[in-house]
Formats: C-alpha cells, structure tokens, sequence
C-alpha cells in the first residue's frame, strides 16, 4: 500500500501508526467527501494547514489489482516543505492495522524520482505519480489514514500540523455488475 505514499507522499513533496497528535483539532466539517467509483477521500485538515488539496484523481477509476496505478494530486502550500516533513500512515482492512509507519516525505519524492523536490516553496502545484498495484491486493474494503506533519525547529518541538487526508479504496467493487451474455 505504499502507492499511496508515494502518490500522495504525500505527493506535494512530490497505497500506508497508531497516530498520537501532539494537539487535537476539529475535523473540517465544511468539506464534503469525494467519492468516486470504487474509492474516496477526505480532508480533515484544518483551514489553517499548510497543505490545502484541491482534488485528487487515479486512473484507472476505480483502481485495478496488477494493473498501474496514475495518481494526480493538485494543491497548494503556504509554508516552505523542507526535509523534515514526514507523514503517519495508517493502512486498515476493515479494523485490522495491516501498516503503521512514519514516512520522510522529502526522502520518499528522492526515492520515487517525483517531479517534485524538497525544499517546496509555496505555491500552486499539481503533481502526478504512476505505480503498479499488486495483483495479490484481496477483494476487500481499505482505509488509509495520512497525517503530514512539518518540523520548524528544535527536535523537543512538537511537529506542526501540515495535511491530513482519509482515504477509502474498495476493491471489492465489481466493474462489471452484470454479465453481458
């Protein structure tokens, strides 16, 4: 599942931990959902990160076990990502924790060769990644929970907030529902 790290990685650098968050914030209620055919997202960020994703889109749709995955995010960032910046990632299949790790956002675009390269500057950017799926991905439902998190300062500091996004992926969804003879 780490497409989408990589994808995501959470892209705006350039599919995945028990979060404990220094500081608690309230969900956005005022952003809806987007639900596609076969997965969704969701921002739960705060108007106030510096990460904003205006929208995100995979191709295929909805994605494919063994097939490669396309994923374009557009967003924004009002601070500076330098290294540092790191995302918790959660992966679930229904309640069952299958991936929990901390993820360094500006090695993870290095690695993955992405268009995209720390120091990110502030601005307007729409970055798009293309990894393959494993054809062993099960025919089940899968969450995946991202909190990006900035360090401004001193290690003892509490990292910053940076982005947060939900993300549900059903594999279980049938493409063609019924059969054609």
């Amino acid at each position: 599942m780490r497409f989408s790290v990589l994808a995501l990685g959470l892209s705006l650098a350039a599919g995945s931990m028990a979060l404990s968050v220094p500081e608690q914030h309230p969900m956005k209620v005022d952003r809806p959902v987007h639900t596609m055919d076969g997965w969704s997202y969701e921002d739960c960020g705060l108007d106030t990160d510096p990460v904003q994703i205006q929208s995100i889109e995979v191709f295929p749709d909805p994605p494919k076990p063994g097939e490669d995955l396309t994923v374009r995010v557009k967003g924004t960032t009002s601070e500076p990502i330098v290294d540092g910046a790191f995302a918790d990632v959660v992966v679930k299949l229904g309640l069952v924790k299958l991936l929990s790790k901390t993820f360094d956002v500006c090695d993870e675009a290095r690695n993955a060769n992405a268009s995209l390269q720390c120091p990110v500057e502030p601005g307007e950017y729409t970055v798009e990644h293309t990894v393959a799926l494993p054809k062993e991905i099960p025919k089940a439902k899968f969450t995946v929970d991202v909190m990006g998190f900035m360090n401004e300062g001193e290690e003892d500091e509490d990292p910053e907030p940076m982005l947060c996004l939900k993300l549900r992926v059903d594999f279980m969804k049938n493409p063609f529902p019924h059969k054609l003879w």
